[in-house]
């Protein structure tokens, strides 16, 4: 803990900071110069919540395109009061979706019928894919009357912001910037442009799905020194409530564990952080269907997860 103090240097770290905030700033803007059916893909987790501010922030205030979240209606209720207060309160252009006929039919890992990477695949894959696509039911947020109504637009979007880190799971340091899939949200981990010297590509043949990553180059230590130099507000999940326990990454609630931690707020969290508690646990440890055989995260991520 000493030796944390001793090399912490918060000037440097504060200039570190804004040159991430300017890189990710930089990044929105050429999206939405660059692809006409944009949307940004909001999770409700922290990673997700610090684009969405840095797209109010990169926009000066507005965010000129929809925020998309795929419900999978097991998230813990938390998660969605959070999302629909905050849309409300920032007046956000908030769209869900879902695969209503995969919970009718209960082929779910609650319900029993599937492992967690099969559900995960069913309720999160294949339901942002048609979200995505526009070819089955998408809800927007009526701010007149703060109630979900079944969008009228059935566009595709064809660039999407994702809020992924390199550092958080091993796939993920394997994508670009720029990140092209097909028409199907397949990504060829193999074939991704190359992203020298900061100029990117985002020039794709039509038809070419991109998803834009504006985090990548982030930490976890980054985001929380980011929410507190900000006082961006997060889910009061990430903190303990008294029991001992937080969350660290945020899922759904029958396949998300807290960590044990007595974190109570922002400086408690980055204190963790800094003098090493979590170094050698893994941020999604709590995840179950990272933890299962075969890659299955890679490739679900392949098949177009976020």
């Amino acid at each position: 803990m000493a030796e944390s103090r001793r090399t912490y240097d918060k000037a440097a770290y504060e200039a570190h900071l804004v040159e991430l905030e300017n890189k990710s700033v930089y990044l929105l803007r050429e999206a939405y110069a660059n692809f006409k059916e944009l949307c940004m893909l909001w999770s409700i987790g922290k990673d997700s919540t610090v684009m969405l501010w840095l797209a109010r922030k990169a926009f000066y205030g507005h965010v000129p395109f929809p925020l998309v979240h795929v419900d999978t209606h097991f998230k813990i209720p938390e998660m969605i009061e959070y999302r629909d207060r905050l849309a409300r309160e920032w007046r956000i252009d908030m769209i869900y979706g879902e695969n209503r006929a995969a919970l009718d039919a209960k082929e779910t890992f609650p319900d029993g019928r599937l492992n967690h990477i099969e559900c995960c695949r069913k309720l999160k894959t294949e339901g942002l894919a048609h979200t995505l696509a526009g070819d089955w039911p998408r809800y927007r947020m009526n701010h007149d009357t703060g109630r979900y109504e079944v969008d009228s637009n059935t566009e595709p979007y064809t660039g999407v912001i994702v809020g992924v880190r390199a550092d958080e799971e091993g796939s993920r340091s394997k994508e670009r910037y720029f990140s092209p899939r097909d028409k199907n949200n397949d990504w060829d981990v193999g074939d991704q442009p190359p992203e020298f010297w900061g100029q990117y590509k985002t020039d794709f043949a039509p038809g070419t799905h991109v998803r834009i990553h504006p985090l990548l180059d982030w930490t976890e230590l980054d985001i929380w020194e980011y929410i507190r130099r900000e006082s961006i507000p997060v889910v009061s999940l990430y903190f303990d409530q008294g029991n001992g326990t937080r969350y660290r990454s945020l899922g759904c609630a029958p396949c998300t564990t807290p960590v044990e931690s007595d974190a109570k707020n922002l400086d408690d969290i980055i204190e963790e952080l800094r003098t090493g508690k979590f170094s050698n646990i893994a941020e999604r440890s709590g995840r179950e269907q990272d933890k299962e055989d075969g890659g299955g995260l890679e490739e679900l991520r392949k098949d177009g997860y976020m």
